[in-house]
């Protein structure tokens, strides 16, 4: 807790010490927050992590590139596909790899259904902290049908595991873009459905506005991205600011709000829902035919039928299959925009065909630290407001 913040607090008595969680459901996870009372005032608020550790980062270490994916998209298990993105860059990039132009947009696509399905969860949980059952009602009938989309495409639902090094793993089902389009069409009404149900409802302003107030400088303090930043005011967006996968052709806006507060971060994250699905029509209408991965047979399995009549192919396949590629050594680090904020995974490659090391900057870690900041002098009552605001998911904070 800062000086300013022990300064300006006056125990009037002893305190009390008391754990939220880490089983309580509103925790986002397995979160524990040490808290010291004095009667309803919160006068410290330590953060306890480390219940879910997987130690994923280190397990990377044990596979070859392509097996890492199936890694990756379980650290933030409601954002998968921002995860492989990240990973796939990185390799990308450190092998000159180009990812043709179908599998690009394909990637868009699936990355702006999963930052939809990813806000509508919190949007309908957090509501649900609050006692508004009909709220995330709506909001977990929407995501399914997204779900459905990716077990459609994939024949998994939160995990699709579409990616590969240098494009995609196979090119899209027939019925993918009629039910994509389906979704973008009739969304209008649950997001407005959304907007009716909270944006001006008394309860849910008056449990939000002004709670868990983080300003520009405290997101600066402790490296603030995504939502948490931009309802501070702060237009960054690595898809402007960085782009990758062709985002700089698309045209979207960066909502932002000033306030800082729960309710700011509540509305840039509604607004952020509309913007996805501009996104994702344009890309809809961008696609064309073409290949969907790279036609370097060294990293991509050769197309199978050219397996019976083709020795050399038989031989990529096995040695791929089997072994994996060997990138350079070099390392790298690469950066995407995810649901929760700046998701980068930063990968050493010392030329064998299993990473080195990678090391992923989670969105969720910083979101989770400020809490020992912003909690204090907020009452009881608005903790669970305060967590649920930062949107953090445990799996991207335990590694």
């Amino acid at each position: 807790m800062s000086q300013q913040n022990q300064k300006q607090l006056n125990s009037t008595g002893d305190l009390l010490e008391l754990n939220l969680g880490p089983q309580h459901p509103s925790t986002h996870g397995v979160l524990r927050l040490k808290l010291k009372l004095d009667g309803e005032l919160i006068v410290s608020a330590e953060p306890v992590i480390g219940y879910l550790h997987t130690g994923i980062e280190k397990e990377c270490e044990t596979r070859t590139y392509h097996q890492v994916f199936t890694l990756v998209d379980r650290i933030d298990y409601l954002s998968g596909p921002a995860e492989e993105q990240a990973f796939a860059g990185a390799v990308e990039k450190l092998m000159s790899i180009d990812v043709p132009e179908r599998a690009q947009i394909i990637r868009v696509i699936i990355l702006e259904l999963s930052r939809v399905a990813s806000h509508l969860i919190w949007v309908g949980t957090s509501a649900l902290e609050l006692n508004m059952s009909s709220v995330f009602m709506y909001a977990f009938a929407e995501r399914e049908k997204i779900l459905d989309i990716f077990e459609a495409l994939s024949g998994a639902r939160m995990f699709p595991s579409f990616w590969r090094i240098g494009g995609i793993a196979k090119d899209l089902n027939p019925e993918f873009e009629s039910a994509v389009r389906l979704f973008i069409k009739e969304f209008p009404n649950t997001w407005k459905d959304l907007d009716n149900l909270l944006t001006n409802n008394y309860v849910w302003c008056e449990r939000l506005q002004g709670i868990a107030i983080i300003d520009q400088q405290l997101c600066e303090e402790f490296m603030c991205t995504g939502p948490v930043l931009r309802a501070a005011g702060v237009a960054y967006d690595i898809r402007r600011a960085f782009p990758y996968l062709g985002y700089e052709n698309y045209q979207f806006e960066t909502p932002i709000q000033s306030a800082g507060d729960s309710y700011a971060r509540y509305l840039v994250r509604l607004e952020e829902l509309r913007q996805s699905c501009s996104i994702i029509e344009q890309a809809l209408n961008k696609l064309k035919p073409g290949p969907v991965i790279t036609n370097n047979r060294k990293v991509a399995l050769p197309p199978r039928s050219e397996l019976p009549r083709s020795m050399e192919a038989v031989i990529h396949q096995f040695k791929l299959v089997s072994e994996g590629f060997h990138p350079p050594a070099g390392m790298i680090y690469e950066a995407v925009e995810s649901a929760r904020g700046e998701l980068g995974h930063f990968v050493i490659s010392d030329g064998s065909n299993k990473p080195y090391r990678v090391r992923v900057r989670s969105p969720s870690f910083p979101h989770v630290h400020v809490l020992q900041e912003v909690l204090v002098r907020e009452k009881l009552s608005d903790v669970v407001v305060g967590i649920a605001s930062m949107d953090p998911i445990l799996g991207d904070v335990d590694r």
